[in-house]
C-alpha cells in the first residue's frame, strides 16, 4: 500500500492573530489558492488513486474536495483524521460548533494528560495516536496493494510517525508540516522485508514554490 499525507491548507485558526481559540474554520484565501496549486501539481506525481480519505473538520474536506477534482474518486470523511483535542476519550468527534475552546497548557509534553481545557472527557496525545493507528493498521488491510491518499493535520501526521515508528510516549523529536505538504509511506506487505513500512519524503512542497 502506498499512503499519501496532506496536511490542509492554511485555515483561519492557523492565523496568529486569530482571537477566538480552537474553532472549526474553513481555509483562507491562500489557504485555497496552496489546495489548488497542489490539485495541479498532483496528477502528474500521482496519476491514480484508489481510495481518498479526509479528516472531517472544514480546512480538511475543503482541501480534499480541491485536490480530489482531477481524480475519479470519492472523498471518505474520517472522524479518526481529525485534528489532535477534537475527538472524545472514545474517540467519536467533537460537534464541529461546539469544539473544546482552548489547547490545555504543556499538554505536548504531558502524553497522558487531556490536550483541551475546560472540556470533560477530551482526548490525550496518547488517545489520539491510538484513534490515528487504529485508522492506519485498517486502510493496510482495507487497501493492500492500492494508493491511498488522506488529507489531515500537522498533529495527525505526527501521529502517523509515531505509529510507523514505535516511539514511545514521551517523543524527542516533533514532526512539523507545512499547509498542504505531502508525505509518503510504503506498506510492504512482502516476506523477507526489513520492515513493515517506508517513508519516502516528508513535507513536500514545491508546488507552493513561486507562490
Amino acid at each position: 500500500m502506498q499512503l499519501y499525507l496532506i496536511r490542509h491548507g492554511q485555515s483561519y485558526g492557523n492565523l496568529k492573530e486569530w482571537p477566538h481559540g480552537n474553532t472549526d474554520e474553513g481555509l483562507t484565501e491562500l489557504g485555497q489558492e496552496q489546495a489548488a496549486r497542489l490539485a495541479a501539481w498532483l496528477p502528474a506525481h500521482l496519476p491514480h488513486i484508489d481510495a481518498f480519505y479526509a479528516s472531517t473538520m472544514r480546512r480538511a474536506l475543503e482541501t480534499a474536495a480541491a485536490v480530489a477534482k482531477p481524480y475519479d474518486v470519492t472523498v471518505r470523511p474520517d472522524d479518526r483524521l481529525r485534528e489532535l483535542g477534537n475527538n472524545r476519550l472514545d474517540h467519536t468527534a467533537w460537534p464541529n460548533d461546539a469544539l473544546p475552546p482552548r489547547y490545555a497548557e504543556y499538554w505536548g509534553n504531558r502524553p497522558f494528560a487531556p490536550t483541551m481545557e475546560d472540556a470533560e472527557g477530551v482526548e490525550s496525545v496518547m488517545h489520539a495516536r491510538t484513534r490515528v493507528g487504529l485508522f492506519i493498521e485498517e486502510i493496510v488491510e482495507r487497501h493492500r496493494g492500492e494508493i491511498v491518499v488522506a488529507v489531515c493535520h500537522g498533529g495527525v501526521v505526527e501521529c502517523v510517525f509515531a505509529h510507523v515508528f514505535n516511539v514511545g510516549p514521551w517523543s524527542r523529536c516533533e514532526v512539523w508540516a507545512h499547509n498542504t505538504a505531502v508525505t509518503h509511506f510504503e506498506y510492504v506487505d512482502a516476506p523477507g522485508a526489513r520492515a513493515a513500512w517506508r517513508l519516502h519524503y516528508h513535507n513536500r512542497v514545491e508546488h507552493l514554490e513561486g507562490g
